[in-house]
Order: structure tokens, then sequence, then C-alpha cells
């Protein structure tokens, strides 16, 4: 199926004049990297593309090439619509909802739901950046430096700086021949991975004094009240999941973000072996085995009381 699917969405994005390009709300690194990535190569095809993120493009990859193309509604009409990152068509914030089935679903992420026409999913890659730096190539897109610079984005950005379980060689491999077409590593692992601005650096410090552990599970919440005195303007937790996910006494690590509209979004990180995904399924999300999330209606309180005992109800099994 991968292969069959693969040489007929290169077929479908050479017939195709007008394309959207959409992922997932609240994006990170991998997102923003295979939507400039794809969206960037097809323009350089002499395409015309319009690329979509109901979030816009967090700051935090705003020096990416492209990034100023990117807008939060759709507009127009298209003869191809794709979808990057995402395990469900939900997940763009409703960007592709009113326009149909899509067309092209890439993505890596084991609980995708293979939404649309044609879907290239590889839940054992380590990014869909991954995957496109492998196929573009096979499918005549070119990969000029700033598309490269997009792709190694999200490369480092969903393995964490290739440190999560699931790096493999050929992972490496992709990201050193980027690395031949003129990208700057270090630079980009900076800006991914390492820089944080003073507003969201307070924002932690909220969520870090409520702290919380039971057994092999670490967990903490901000809340909407914590972004006003911090001045963070996202609706995210600043990457505070990260530094979580590396206590040592902690098997699981969740955190709480309190969203508009009397909802949750719950983040997972598991240690190898430990497999999250499951649970966020069973409150409607998704993602991989070590991390995972999900947006749950509820308030705060009734979000944790369901989703603490079904985590720790995992690490008894696991």
């Amino acid at each position: 199926m991968i292969d069959s699917d693969y040489l007929e969405i290169g077929q479908e994005l050479h017939r195709a004049k007008r394309i959207l390009i959409a992922s997932h709300i609240r994006p990170d690194g991998d997102a923003v990297g295979s939507l400039l990535g794809l969206g960037l190569a097809l323009q350089e095809a002499g395409k015309t593309v319009q690329m979509v993120l109901a979030d816009g493009v967090p700051a935090s990859f705003r020096h990416l090439k492209g990034s100023e193309q990117v807008v939060k509604r759709p507009s127009g009409e298209f003869d191809l619509i794709v979808v990057v990152d995402c395990s469900d068509s939900q997940r763009t914030g409703e960007v592709v909802s009113a326009l149909g089935v899509p067309d092209i679903n890439i993505d890596h992420h084991i609980t995708n739901l293979n939404f649309a026409r044609l879907n290239l999913v590889m839940p054992n890659t380590v990014a869909t950046c991954a995957i496109l730096a492998k196929y573009m190539p096979l499918w005549n897109l070119p990969i000029t430096p700033p598309i490269a610079s997009a792709l190694l984005t999200g490369l480092i950005s969903d393995t964490l700086g290739f440190r999560t379980s699931n790096m493999t060689p050929e992972a490496l491999r992709l990201a050193a021949g980027l690395m031949d077409l003129g990208t700057d590593l270090p630079e980009l692992y900076n800006r991914a991975l390492v820089r944080r601005s003073f507003e969201a650096a307070r924002y932690w410090g909220a969520g870090l004094s409520r702290l919380t552990r039971q057994g092999r599970l670490v967990w903490t919440s901000l809340t909407l009240a914590d972004r006003s005195p911090a001045g963070y303007p996202g609706n995210d937790d600043a990457d505070l999941i990260n530094i979580l996910s590396t206590i040592e006494e902690a098997d699981i690590a969740m955190i709480f973000v309190e969203q508009h509209g009397g909802k949750v979004k719950v983040s997972w990180r598991a240690v190898p072996g430990v497999d999250v995904s499951a649970v966020a399924l069973r409150f409607g999300g998704g993602g991989h085995a070590a991390a995972s999330g999900a947006v749950i209606p509820g308030s705060l309180d009734e979000v944790q009381g369901q989703v603490i005992p079904a985590t720790l109800a995992l690490l008894e099994i696991a």
C-alpha cells in the first residue's frame, strides 16, 4: 500500500496546479517543517501553494524561510488538499473539514486514521519531515537549502535532538544529507530546542511549582490564569513537558494545559517500553508510544480526575 500510494502521491502532486497544505493545531517543529518543506518545494516546481496553520507559526520557527507565507484560514479553490503530520483531519482545527476528504495524508503517527484518499503513513519513521526527506527526491521535488532547513528542523524537533528511543541510522543519514545541502544544524538545534523567551521561562515556573508525583507518574498543570502574569501568549505548555520527561524517578510524565472553551490539552511522555498512545486514544487523542496528546472537554479538575487514574492503571500493567 505504501509503495503504490507513494507513486500515486508523486503523480498527484505534479498534476495539481493549486495546492492547499495544512497541519495540526498548536504546531510543533515537525508540523511547521513538513508544511514549509513540502510547500516550498512545490512552489519551486511551479505550483500555486497555500500553507495553512490554524494557530499560525510559533515564534521559535519564524526564522524559517516561507513562514511569513503561512495563513490561518484557507481562501480560494484548490485541486489538491494535502495534510501533513496529522493523525486525523480534525486536528487541523477544521481547516480542511469544510473542503471534504483530503486528497493526501502524509504522517508518522501510529494512531493515524488513514483519513485521506491517498495515505502515506509510516509509524516507524521518526518524523513526517523524515518521510518527506526520503520521498521528495523520488517525486522529483527539489530540496534547496531553505527546504532542507525546514525538514531538518522537523527531524531535530520530533527526536528531541536525535535522542528519542525510535532513532534509527536512516534518520541520522537523512539528517546528514540535509546538512550536505547547506543547512546549519547547530543553529537549527538551538532555535528549536534550546532558546526560550523570558515569558516562557516564567510560565514554566507556574507549572513547576505544582509538580506532583505518585509512584512512577509525575504531572503538573498550567491554567489560563498563569499566562497573564507570565506574559506568555501561547495556548500550549512552552515545551515544559520535555523538561518533566527528564525526571529520573518517572516512567510517565504528564502536563495538563487549560484551554479556552472548557477544554484541557493533555500531553504524555513515557520511557521506552511504556506505550501511552492507547490511553491518549481512549480520550480522543493520539500520537506515539513515547509521546501522545489529547484535547479533552471539561474543567482542569474533571479532566485530571479521569486521566490520572487511567494513566496510573497503565503503569500497573506496563
